[in-house]
């Protein structure tokens, strides 16, 4: 199943993420290495939350990654959620509809 991680900064999140991009991007690293993040980044104009895409059987790894997310622990994230997500076109789809579905 997919889960969207969706966080809501901020203002001036982009700057004020700054001292704690690289520990955040290795949190975020080593949740790709064990297949729990599909994809994950900052929405733009205006910068002013991130959505991150997780695989998993549960919204347990999305959570998981929120709670010890280094944006979060300082204060950067002013709200986050876990939202289960059924994708049904793509190659990575969890639910692959029959093409002859209009």
């Amino acid at each position: 199943m997919h889960y969207l991680l969706l966080y809501d900064a901020v203002d001036n999140y982009a700057e004020k993420r700054v001292p704690f991009r690289k520990e955040h991007l290795a949190h975020a690293r080593a949740a790709v290495a064990r297949g729990e993040l599909v994809l994950g980044g900052a929405l733009a104009n205006p910068v002013d939350g991130t959505v991150l895409l997780f695989k998993g059987d549960s919204p347990a790894a999305a959570e998981a990654f929120a709670k010890a997310d280094p944006y979060v622990i300082n204060g950067l994230i002013t709200k986050w959620r876990v939202r289960e997500w059924t994708t049904v076109v793509g190659p990575t789809a969890e639910v692959q509809l029959p093409p002859s579905l209009p």
